[in-house]
């Protein structure tokens, strides 16, 4: 009987950081905006991530800023999910301090109670959840031809995956981010702690837009995890990194980004929202499993860790575009 393969291997000819092969010359700055160039042109159907599934709970609403524009979202009785305007139709008070009873959402200041449908001049938005993420349609933000369902892209089955969302802010457009993540060169430079031996093995172009990469996680001292993946931009706020060998197979990294402040805003805050969806077919995965609660804060730390890096530099970025001196 053939003994499953150890996913670990031991980095035999490990070099110091400062010894690895540089990297800048083939991150092209024309190759990286033109990848950008091309997500920009793709549609979303004015959907917008606002967070995790798991950040909208039962009996408690949950406010969010989409470019400057204040939205509310809850539960209702049978756990469907609600959206629509933050200020209370009435005199404009914070929906998202208000209470939630029996699934209806009433106004803390004067008891105005609404169960998701129009009323009193409030209007419901469309509201998606896909059970990792919600998404809010705002067609007014937007100004795309809206579509029934976001675009979520396709991840491990929910019943054999673990998965955990991170949320973060940062001062930058949401093309900073999805710049940041079309540059896979960085990687072992930036993030040393988490990431070595990383080879771009091939690069977009219009007909054939992914980024694809060998790289090896590491996991203590020379002891490391090797895999390889490809990166796709769907839309202009989304870059997906998704497992096509080595440990894990399948599993996804989605990469969302929210404008929080209005266009031209003079210091634009972005969110990042980002969801880990792993799976993998080994026996011990399914055991991991049971330990779901301990893994998730464990998998926000660790992505919570690389994007103190990964927004400094996209904060970076729109500093200097904001200055006209970025080189790229």
């Amino acid at each position: 009987m053939r003994r499953p393969e150890i996913p670990l291997r031991l980095r035999r000819n490990a070099v110091a950081w400062e010894r690895q092969r540089p990297t800048w010359r083939e991150a092209k700055p024309a190759l990286i905006a033109e990848a950008l160039d091309r997500a920009g042109t793709r549609p979303t159907g004015n959907w917008f991530v606002v967070g995790g599934s798991r950040d909208l709970k039962d009996g408690r609403p949950l406010g969010r800023t989409v470019a400057g524009t204040e939205a509310v979202l809850w539960r209702d009785a049978e756990g469907e999910p609600h959206a629509g305007p933050g200020a209370c139709p009435h005199l404009g008070a914070p929906l998202k301090d208000s209470v939630v009873r029996c699934g209806t959402l009433i106004c803390h200041w004067h008891g105005l109670a609404l169960d998701g449908g129009p009323f009193a001049g409030w209007a419901p938005w469309p509201v998606h959840d896909d059970g990792t993420l919600l998404w809010v349609r705002l067609d007014r933000v937007g100004g795309e031809t809206p579509t029934e369902r976001p675009l979520v892209p396709e991840r491990p089955p929910a019943d054999g995956a673990v998965a955990a969302v991170y949320t973060g802010v940062g001062t930058c457009e949401p093309e900073d981010v999805v710049a940041n993540r079309l540059d896979p060169w960085h990687g072992a430079w930036l993030h040393p702690y988490s990431f070595v031996d990383l080879e771009v093995l091939r690069t977009p172009t219009e007909e054939d837009d992914e980024l694809e990469v060998e790289v090896s996680f590491k996991v203590a001292g020379r002891v490391v995890v090797p895999v390889r993946a490809v990166f796709t931009a769907p839309s202009p706020r989304t870059v997906v990194m998704r497992i096509t060998a080595g440990e894990g197979t399948g599993s996804v990294v989605e990469t969302h980004a929210t404008p929080l402040t209005p266009p031209g805003a003079r210091r634009p805050r972005t969110a990042v929202v980002e969801a880990v969806v792993a799976g993998s077919d080994r026996r011990g995965f399914a055991v991991a499993r049971l330990a779901t609660p301990l893994l998730r804060p464990a998998m926000r730390a660790a992505a919570g860790r690389l994007w103190r890096d990964d927004l400094a530099y996209a904060e970076r970025r729109w500093s200097l575009r904001a200055r006209g001196l970025f080189p790229g």
